[in-house]
């Protein structure tokens, strides 16, 4: 009998062996698959990096709600845990209250900053005054022309002239005569540089329309009355993902046929695109601005290392049409485009 288990054990060890074996030669999906598994249980919630636990701060110009910094506070996060980073975020669309926040992190003494430079001249004495305190600071989203001047190690987003321009290059392959463009925040210096770079590249004849972002009601109502004004107006241009519904609607109201295209990407928006009730989407990739905001200042702390050259490192535009839409649908679901 001791024999016989013996030569069980034996038998066992073998299977167990060739098993082994077998597994090592199963196809190389099986094998990447556990490892995406892997990576993405460890970046969940461990640290990819024995690095010390530095403290970055963000200070971003949105008001309360708006689901586009939501997706970039995804990338951010995300960056963070994979970084070993204490990540602290905060926000005002007014700009005094900006600059305050980012006094605050100063005061704090945290390891790095990252900040939007949408109102910019509010900005420039918080920001100097981080770098004087020998804190890095990138900035993201809005601010490039600046980013540099103010002392900042780079700048990460798209750059809103170009993206303007891309606009009225698409404007013009969609054969469009008259456009909107309409701007939701007073003294958003990004979205004046929008509306101007469209305006550059268009071939057709360009109108602004300055609405109370904070009032979609008076979006919705000041498109419609414009719409209704000038039935010549064939395309709207909305400069964020939450109003490209009002001009939907705004449009539907006025009875025009005018075409409505957006900057930015959400889930709402793809689906929109897929539909058909959108023409085209401007993305500028928040989920990486925010990604890489975070990393690039990890990447300075622990190699001083620099993105850019001195150039801005730009995330869009991309250009979203109905044949996209559909391949980005998971992603916008997810909240990470």
């Amino acid at each position: 009998m001791a024999r016989v288990r013996t030569g069980v054990r034996a038998m066992g060890a073998v299977l167990v062996a060739a098993l082994g074996l077998s597994l090592a030669g199963c196809s190389s999906t099986g094998g990447k698959r556990a490892e995406d598994a892997r990576k993405a249980a460890a970046a969940g919630g461990r640290a990819a990096v024995d690095t010390p636990r530095w403290t970055f701060a963000m200070v971003t110009h949105s008001g309360d709600g708006d689901a586009f910094w939501d997706i970039v506070q995804n990338g951010a996060k995300q960056a963070a845990v994979k970084d070993n980073i204490n990540f602290l975020y905060s926000h005002s669309d007014e700009a005094q209250q900006q600059a305050q926040l980012v006094d605050a992190a100063v005061d704090k003494k945290v390891d790095g900053i990252i900040v939007t430079l949408a109102k910019p001249d509010a900005m420039k004495a918080a920001v100097a005054r981080a770098v004087k305190a020998g804190i890095p600071v990138v900035t993201v989203n809005s601010g490039s022309a600046e980013s540099k001047e103010f002392g900042a190690l780079t700048h990460i987003g798209q750059d809103e002239t170009v993206a303007g321009e891309a606009v009225g290059e698409e404007l013009n392959e969609r054969g469009r005569k008259k456009a909107l463009c309409v701007l939701h925040e007073q003294g958003n210096v990004g979205h004046e540089q929008r509306c101007a770079g469209a305006d550059d590249t268009f071939d057709g004849e360009m109108q602004n329309l300055y609405v109370d972002g904070t009032n979609m009601p008076d979006v919705q109502s000041s498109i419609e009355a414009k719409l209704q004004a000038d039935p010549s107006i064939d395309s709207v241009v909305t400069l964020g993902a939450p109003y490209a519904d009002a001009a939907v609607k705004a449009k539907q109201s006025a009875g025009s046929k005018a075409e409505v295209d957006t900057f930015d990407l959400n889930a709402k928006v793809a689906a929109a695109l897929k539909a058909g009730t959108l023409g085209f989407a401007v993305d500028q990739q928040p989920y990486l601005q925010g990604y890489q905001a975070v990393d690039l200042l990890w990447l300075y702390k622990y190699n001083a290392d620099v993105l850019g050259g001195g150039k801005p490192v730009l995330t869009g535009p991309q250009i979203i049409t109905k044949d996209q839409a559909a391949a980005l649908a998971e992603y916008t679901e997810r909240g990470t485009r």
